[in-house]
This record gives C-alpha cells, structure tokens and sequence, in this order.
C-alpha cells in the first residue's frame, strides 16, 4: 500500500485537510517573502537620515527612503512629505502610514492562524466519523467481529488525526514565527518615526542635533 492509498483511505476528510495544508503553504511562502524583504539595517538607515535630515536635504532623504523599499521608509517617506507642515504633520502622516503598513504586515497571518486550528479539528472530527461508521459496522454484524475487523476501521479513522496535527503544528508554529517578526518590524518603525520626528523637531527649532538624541543602538 502506497501513500496515496492510505491518504485516500482517510475518507472525505483527508482533502479538507490537504486543502487547508495548500493555503496554509501559499500563505508561509507569501508571507516569507514580504518579511524579508521589510528587514532594513536600521542603524544605517538613521546614520543617514539624521545627516540628511539636519542638512534640511528632504528630497535626499525621501530618494533614500525610495531606494530601501521597506515599511520603515515608507512611513518616514510619507512623513517628510508634511516636512513644509511641521513636525506635527509630519507625526500625524507617520502615524496613519504606520496603521497602513502594519495591516500589511499582518495579511494573512489569521488564515494562517485559523488553518492551525482548523486542520487538527478536521483530524478529530474524520476520527469521529470513522469511529462511528466502525461501531455501525459492529451493528451490522451483530456484534459477530473479530479484533481484525475493528483494527482496520480504527486505523484507518486514526489517519485524518494523524494528518490534521501534521498540518497544524507547523501551521501553528510558523504563525508565532511571522507574529514575532512583525513585533520587531513594528518596534523598528516605531523607534525610527519617533527619533525621526524628534530630529525635525529640534532642526526646525534651531536646536543642534547629538548623537544620544537616537534609541537605535549601532
């Protein structure tokens, strides 16, 4: 018996499972992909914003933001388009591109995370039914069953179990993996647009700009 044969064995059940364990693997890819790309040197990125910035150079620092494509520039893009506004506009712009992106960020992940409830829930419930259907066979026979009859049943109804915690567990594990990235995306946004307020802040008030002004640790 091959693996497909077993897999079919497992009844109706077994494709819900399957289907979920497809859409749970397009969202990982999907979401792999867009996580990595949001990761930027942050230090870096400061270093050159805090220059850029002090030198009221603000079309030079938006190209930068441009160049680094990620969802730190991107709230910090938005934001120096107020520059001309005030720092309050510039605030008030980073914190809307900020919900913005942290939407974003976060796309997919309840599918992800209802397909790692899902999927062992769909295991119990094909054990359920092949259970049912065993005991329906014991009825049938009158109870004249040998130990042969209800093993195969059972293992068989076992499968969709077996199957639902193989799709879950890694669903479930992946999905705290992507929750935590996104935390720290979400801090590193928060970090940058406060220290790059404070910067326009103190530039438009004259004041001189220090290195111990910055939380981004080198």
């Amino acid at each position: 018996m091959n693996l497909f044969d077993i897999f079919l064995k497992g009844g109706f059940i077994m494709w819900l499972i399957l289907l979920c364990s497809v859409i749970g693997l397009a969202v990982i890819i999907e979401r792999f992909l867009v996580i990595r790309k949001a990761k930027i040197n942050v230090p870096a990125f400061m270093v050159k914003m805090r220059s850029l910035i002090k030198n009221k150079d603000i079309e030079g620092a938006m190209s930068v933001c441009m160049a680094e494509k990620s969802p730190v520039a991107n709230i910090i893009r938005k934001g120096l388009k107020k520059y001309k506004l005030g720092h309050e506009r510039v605030k008030e712009a980073i914190e809307n591109a900020g919900s913005q992106e942290i939407v974003k960020l976060e796309k997919g992940l309840p599918i992800l995370a209802s397909i790692a409830g899902v999927a062992p829930m769909l295991g119990f419930l094909g054990t359920v039914t092949g259970m049912i259907s065993a005991f329906m066979t014991i009825e049938d026979l009158a109870g004249s069953v040998n130990p042969s009859d209800l093993a195969g049943g059972i293992w068989e109804a076992l499968l969709t179990t077996a199957f639902g915690l193989i799709v879950g567990i890694p669903a479930l594990a992946i999905y705290n993996y992507f929750l935590n990235s996104v935390k720290a995306l979400v801090t590193d946004m928060e970090t940058v647009a406060n220290d790059v307020v404070d910067i326009i802040q103190d530039t438009s008030a004259g004041r001189p700009v220090s290195e111990d002004d910055f939380d981004v640790e080198m």
